[in-house]
């Protein structure tokens, strides 16, 4: 239904719109995101690639474009910058001389951990007001959005 406003609930006077609520709770968790990350000096889109590389290994920079779903440009930009803190480096792929991987260091193995033992944290402290079928029901309506 194109252009159509879906409602919380059918009371006239109440104006918080479905998307409304769920843009202004994006937001609020992107904020608390770009805070966390301050501690790292890393980006949001340089947290994901170490997610990424943490979560499937090794990859050259053309597969972590398409996990990342940015262009290849961007990503060579993220992993230069990842590169400089000393939290990636490239390799021969041993199976190509041509091509390079993208690995985490040591270090970067480190922060990708610490990321995502912070991640929990504040989705825990993020969702603290809802009891836990309140989140079992939310992370399937996400589910079911996403898919």
């Amino acid at each position: 239904m194109a252009g159509t406003v879906f409602r919380v609930s059918a009371s006239p006077s109440d104006d918080d719109d479905l998307a409304g609520l769920f843009w202004a709770v994006a937001r609020r968790l992107r904020h608390a995101s770009s805070v966390q990350l301050e501690q790292w000096d890393i980006t949001p889109g340089q947290s994901r690639a170490l997610r990424v590389l943490a979560k499937h290994g090794d990859m050259r920079l053309n597969h972590l474009s398409e996990h990342l779903r940015i262009a290849p440009r961007s990503t060579t930009e993220v992993v230069d910058a990842l590169e400089e803190r000393g939290l990636v480096e490239r390799r021969p792929d041993p199976t190509d001389r041509r091509a390079t991987l993208v690995t985490l260091t040591e270090r970067g193995s480190g922060v990708a951990d610490d990321l995502r033992k912070a991640a929990w944290a504040e989705t825990d402290r993020s969702f603290a007001a809802l009891n836990p079928e309140d989140r079992t029901t939310l992370a399937r309506i996400l589910r079911a959005l996403r898919d």
